[in-house]
């Protein structure tokens, strides 16, 4: 009986290895999958590449792994939002490495990874510093710079609903990456807030299909936000 819900986060996170390239799901805190993020912290792997959206805010969730020194390079669209205090501390003192993805052509090479296609064209960026040491290519009347997928050994995510074969759909605009990032790791956890039984959840409104889940976390959802 396939059943992919693991008895804690502990297990789930159990075999991250130090160096490992992580996706972190979620916009800002919406969709952040932070029991995750909060698990990792505890396991201990270190020397981490991340790919978010942005870098955290305040000194919890994401922002929170970055303090505790495990990050060694971020992969990121908004890095500096109101309230990114630790980003800001670690990336002027030299202790962060930092890429800047335009926030589209991050989602495009998430989609891409999960679509196994090795890179693609994009006029996003041509002419500026994003581009410089990428290929370039006059297609047409305009310019285009090749990106290449972004692959994740590790994508933690969070979905409202889940079931055991790891089917999830989520709620409003907690959906942004993380679709993308469950098809673009070898290693996809996902913590839920419901667990759904086998067959409850409509085909038609599932989001990501359970081939690309491995394991799941049920993290119930407070009973007035249910």
């Amino acid at each position: 009986m396939i059943n992919k819900f693991v008895s804690s986060v502990a297990a789930a996170l159990k075999d991250v290895k130090d160096g490992a390239t992580i996706l972190v799901g979620g916009f800002g805190a919406v969709g952040q999958p932070d029991l995750l993020i909060e698990g990792l912290i505890e396991q201990g792997a270190s020397d981490l590449t991340v790919v978010a959206n942005n870098a955290g805010y305040g000194r919890v969730g994401l922002a929170r792994l970055l303090a505790a020194g495990r990050v060694r390079r971020l992969i990121c669209s908004y890095p500096r939002i109101p309230g990114s205090v630790i980003f800001e501390e670690l990336y002027r003192s030299g202790r962060l490495e930092l890429e800047l993805v335009p926030q589209g052509t991050l989602a495009e090479r998430l989609r891409a990874a999960g679509a196994g296609i090795p890179a693609f064209f994009t006029p996003t960026g041509a002419g500026t510093r994003l581009v410089d040491g990428k290929e370039t290519r006059r297609i047409g009347a305009r310019d285009y710079v090749l990106e290449h997928a972004l692959y994740g050994d590790v994508a933690l995510i969070e979905a409202w609903k889940g079931d055991r074969w790891g089917n999830l759909i989520y709620r409003g605009a907690a959906r942004n990456f993380n679709p993308v990032m469950a098809a673009a790791a070898e290693l996809t956890i996902a913590q839920v807030r419901h667990a759904a039984p086998l067959g409850d959840l409509d085909p038609e409104i599932i989001v990501t299909p359970g081939i690309y889940v491995d394991r799941l976390v049920h993290h119930p959802v407070e009973a007035a936000n249910a």
